[in-house]
C-alpha cells in the first residue's frame, strides 16, 4: 500500500514539473524540469572538476614556468586562470555539448531554449556570466573577505551571506525552477529525455500497398546524415497530429520546408505529409542500420 502511495506521489511530482513548449516549427514538445537535487549534484560534479583542473594547473606552473617567475606574478597568473576557468567552464561545455556539461551529463540534465528553438551561444554566455553575480562575488567575500575588504563591518558579511542564500535558492521559489541567469537568457534546465526508437509509424508504413510505395519519395544516404533519434521523435509527433486540426497544415508545411532545405532535397514535393512519412521511414531505417554497427546518433548535434 505504501508503495502505491509513493508511486502516486511520484507521478504527481512529475506532473508538477512537466511543461510543454511549441517549437518555431509549430511542434508541441513536452519535457520535465530538472529537480533541485539534480542541479545541485551536477554543479558539485562540475565544481570538483574545476578545482581539480585548477590544482593541476597550479602544480604545473609551480614546477615549470613558475620556478622562473616571481611570486607576485605567479599569483596573478593563477588568479587570472581561476577567473577564466570559473566563468567559462560552463559556457564552453554548454556551447560545445548543446546545453550539457560533464556534471549535467552525469546526472542526466541539460539546458534548452525556453522558446523551443536552438540553444544560442549568446544565451549560454548570458546565463553563465550572471553566475559571477549570483554566486562567485558574494562567495569570495565570505571566504576571503578580510583580503578583499580588511575593515569590512559585520553587516557586510551578513549581506553577502543573504545575497548568496537568495540567489542560490532562487530556483526553489518559482514554478519553473529558474535561476536569475535562466530568466535573463530565456533558458530552462530539463531532464535529458530518453532517446529511443519506436516502431509504430514504420509498421504503418509497411502496410502500404506496393503501388502506394512506388509513388513515394526516396532519399540518398547523404541526405539522411543530418538528423538523429531526437529529431525523429519530434517528426513522429508532427505526423501523429490529426489531419485537419487547427495548425496541422501549417506544421506539416513548415517542417517539410525545413527538412527539404536542410537535406538539400531538390525534387518536386506534391504531398508534404507523404514526403514526411517517407523521410521518417528512410531516416529510421538509416539510424537503425547505424546502431547495428554501434554508431548511435541521439540528435543532429551529435557526431555523424
Amino acid at each position: 500500500m505504501s508503495g502505491h502511495i509513493q508511486l502516486q506521489q511520484q507521478r504527481e511530482q512529475n506532473a508538477k514539473l512537466t511543461r510543454e513548449i511549441v517549437t518555431p516549427e509549430g511542434v508541441p514538445i513536452r519535457f520535465q524540469l530538472a529537480r533541485a537535487g539534480d542541479r545541485a549534484g551536477a554543479f558539485c560534479i562540475d565544481m570538483g572538476i574545476q578545482v581539480l583542473a585548477l590544482l593541476v594547473v597550479v602544480w604545473l606552473l609551480s614546477m615549470g614556468v613558475g620556478s622562473h617567475m616571481e611570486g607576485s606574478w605567479l599569483t596573478a597568473v593563477i588568479v587570472v586562470l581561476a577567473f577564466l576557468l570559473l566563468n567559462f567552464y560552463f559556457a564552453f561545455f554548454e556551447v560545445r555539448w548543446q546545453g550539457s556539461t560533464p556534471g549535467k551529463r552525469r546526472v542526466g540534465i541539460r539546458v534548452i531554449d525556453g522558446r523551443g528553438g536552438q540553444l544560442e551561444t549568446s544565451a549560454v554566455l548570458a546565463r553563465n556570466l550572471v553566475r559571477e553575480l549570483e554566486v562567485w562575488i558574494p562567495l569570495r567575500f565570505l571566504v576571503a573577505g578580510r583580503v578583499v575588504w580588511p575593515t569590512a563591518p559585520t553587516w557586510a558579511y551578513l549581506l553577502a551571506g543573504a545575497w548568496t542564500f537568495v540567489f542560490m535558492f532562487f530556483p526553489l521559489f518559482n514554478k519553473d525552477r529558474l535561476r536569475i541567469g535562466d530568466l535573463i537568457a530565456g533558458t530552462r534546465v530539463v531532464l535529458q529525455p530518453k532517446v529511443v526508437l519506436v516502431p509504430d509509424l514504420v509498421a504503418e508504413q509497411a502496410q502500404l500497398s506496393p503501388a502506394q510505395k512506388s509513388k513515394g519519395y526516396t532519399f540518398t544516404e547523404k541526405q539522411l546524415q543530418f538528423y538523429g533519434i531526437y529529431e525523429l521523435q519530434v517528426l513522429e509527433g508532427v505526423l501523429r497530429q490529426t489531419p485537419g486540426t487547427p495548425g496541422w497544415f501549417e506544421a506539416i508545411s513548415t517542417v517539410t520546408d525545413k527538412i527539404r532545405v536542410k537535406i538539400g532535397f531538390d525534387g518536386l514535393i506534391q504531398d508534404s505529409e507523404r514526403f514526411l512519412r517517407d523521410f521518417y521511414a528512410a531516416q529510421r531505417s538509416y539510424l537503425e542500420q547505424k546502431m547495428l554497427f554501434g554508431q548511435r546518433r541521439e540528435d543532429k548535434y551529435s557526431n555523424k
